[in-house]
């Protein structure tokens, strides 16, 4: 079995807000909350404090905000619209009738059973991740086989 760990640069962060809007409309959310969430993310400003230095306040113009209680409820929107995706156009390991993909809150872990399969997922997901402002973050992203009850970190110390 052959596993990739992929992490996202500064999810939260990243998420471009009129694609975030756009995958609400394709949810179904309606229309009056999305409204109610451009309102709560549009003129949005922050402020960097260093020492006892407090910078000017600058716009936020993507990203959700970082504290928000419902901030991680729209990130799974965001990323359920990515793997959706994935998942409507890739194969990978079929266990229980579905595709493998396990995600944990900005963190996705693809299942196959070769090289080939966890290639063509994580393109998808990329490009996927990408129309919505996510970029993976490939220090901290890691590829692991399972090879008849051992782990291997690298494809190089392990046998085919």
């Amino acid at each position: 079995m052959h596993q990739l760990f992929i992490d996202f640069k500064k999810a939260y962060d990243s998420i471009r807000r009129e694609a975030f809007y756009n995958i609400l409309i394709e949810f179904g959310i309606p229309k009056k909350l999305i409204r109610l969430i451009k309102m709560c993310l549009t003129e949005t400003y922050s402020r960097v404090r260093v020492g006892k230095n407090l910078s000017e306040m600058f716009p936020i113009r993507n990203g959700l905000k970082q504290g928000d209680d419902l901030s991680p409820l729209f990130f799974n929107f965001a990323l359920g619209y990515a793997i959706n995706r994935v998942q409507v156009i890739q194969d990978g390991l079929i266990l229980n009738g579905t595709l493998q993909l396990l995600v944990y809150a900005d963190e996705v872990n693809t299942l196959g059973g070769s090289v080939h399969t966890i290639e063509e997922n994580t393109d998808a997901l990329v490009v996927a991740a990408k129309d919505i402002g996510l970029e993976v973050n490939a220090v901290k992203s890691k590829y692991m086989v399972y090879v008849s009850g051992s782990e291997c970190r690298a494809r190089s110390e392990c046998e085919d």
